[in-house]
């Protein structure tokens, strides 16, 4: 079977999504699937073709970004037609796309459509973006009420990766769109080795993190307000470290004060990630409505942390409150702050917890049985 697959990003560009497709790239070849990945070319230093794991061929066309995180390809470009109007030469079977408000699930969809080919639509997203100012969450919103409406209702196939996704596809699509959970390459992430220079450098302390895009809709607001107000004796005992880059980066960095324990590392890449999260005690995860299934969530749960979270991006999906992590009711830097104070006063928890997220990820997320679910789709 040959799949045509339109991604907004691709390692080593970082994130999240990144890592889902390229993971699910991985495993679809060794089942012997042939896979192209048309997806732009950022960072700018990305080779223009390539080669992944078991014959996943990488064609990176022009692209530039208006803001942080959203790709637009140069349409001015001669080598952008050349590229895109080289893949109506070849046959697939199926097209593929991801998140309906980046541009390549339009270019999906304009395949899609010349060719007559099926096409699947990987949804990421539970609600509407929210981005730093009022005029961009409604041009956003504006967009899903279009284009968005357009690729949800005009794809052969809707797929989410989460019921909180599910809710937000039948907004605009009644048909049936399964939920299909993302694995975790456990295989890898148990390679990399935790940054113990980093464990001894801050000695007693408790390592608390966050991993992900800096948007607004992730919540890291509430997370830095909840440190920055916390008891000075508090304050001495940790350190708040955020890991990822984003539109809401330099608005995020001017919140803590100089004495507030918190340290930003930009443009993590992901191992280093994974090894932070290794030596992680707690993990943040304060997002609102949005994103789909948080990919770092999963990893911080399969590096064994406690997990303090509200219900969003799935994690009222993952995450069993009192027993592998603490669910708050909203984004709330109040609620924050007085869950870590409590996790703090009985550090028992912190490793029952982490070890009970650890065995929820290992029996739940593992990619083969997500892909025997695509390929059952996939055939029909």
């Amino acid at each position: 079977m040959k799949l045509l697959i339109f991604c907004p990003y691709y390692p080593p560009h970082i994130g999240g999504l990144e890592n889902h497709a390229d993971e699910f790239n991985k495993y679809l070849s060794l089942r012997g699937m042939d896979i192209i990945v048309f997806t732009p070319r950022l960072p700018h230093n990305s080779p223009a073709f390539e080669t992944r794991h078991n014959n996943v061929k990488i064609i990176r066309f022009p692209a530039f970004e208006i803001v942080p995180n959203y790709p637009l390809p140069k349409i001015w470009s001669i080598r952008f037609w050349q590229l895109f109007c080289g893949l109506f030469k070849n046959t697939f079977d199926i097209v593929i796309s991801r998140t309906r408000f980046f541009n390549t699930s339009l270019l999906a969809f304009t395949y899609a459509k010349i060719k007559n080919v099926k096409w699947i639509h990987i949804e990421h997203g539970s609600n509407f973006v929210k981005l730093s100012s009022k005029f961009k969450t409604l041009v956003a919103k504006m967009y899903d009420y279009t284009f968005g409406f357009l690729i949800f209702r005009f794809c052969d196939q809707n797929i989410s990766i989460s019921r909180a996704v599910q809710k937000f596809v039948n907004k605009f699509d009644e048909r049936e769109s399964p939920v299909i959970y993302r694995g975790l390459d456990m295989e890898r992430l148990a390679e990399i080795k935790p940054a113990y220079e980093l464990k001894e450098k801050y000695g007693t302390k408790i390592i608390i993190s966050f991993v992900g895009r800096l948007y607004k809709w992730k919540g890291v607001e509430n997370s830095i307000r909840a440190i920055k107000n916390l008891p000075p004796e508090i304050k001495n005992k940790i350190v708040f470290i955020i890991a990822g880059s984003g539109e809401d980066l330099s608005r995020l960095q001017s919140i803590p004060a100089k004495n507030d324990p918190i340290v930003f590392w930009k443009d993590t890449p992901n191992e280093k990630a994974i090894s932070l999260l290794k030596i992680s005690d707690i993990y943040i995860h304060s997002a609102y409505m949005g994103g789909g299934l948080s990919t770092s969530l999963l990893e911080a749960m399969y590096c064994g942390c406690a997990i303090i979270a509200t219900p969003n991006e799935g994690a009222d999906e993952v995450i069993r409150h009192g027993e592998n992590g603490i669910l708050i009711k909203k984004p709330d830097a109040g609620l924050i702050a007085k869950e870590i104070m409590a996790l703090l006063d009985n550090q028992e928890k912190i490793k029952e917890y982490g070890g009970n997220a650890k065995i929820h990820l290992s029996d739940n997320f593992d990619w083969e049985k997500s892909i025997k679910q695509y390929v059952d789709i996939f055939r029909k």
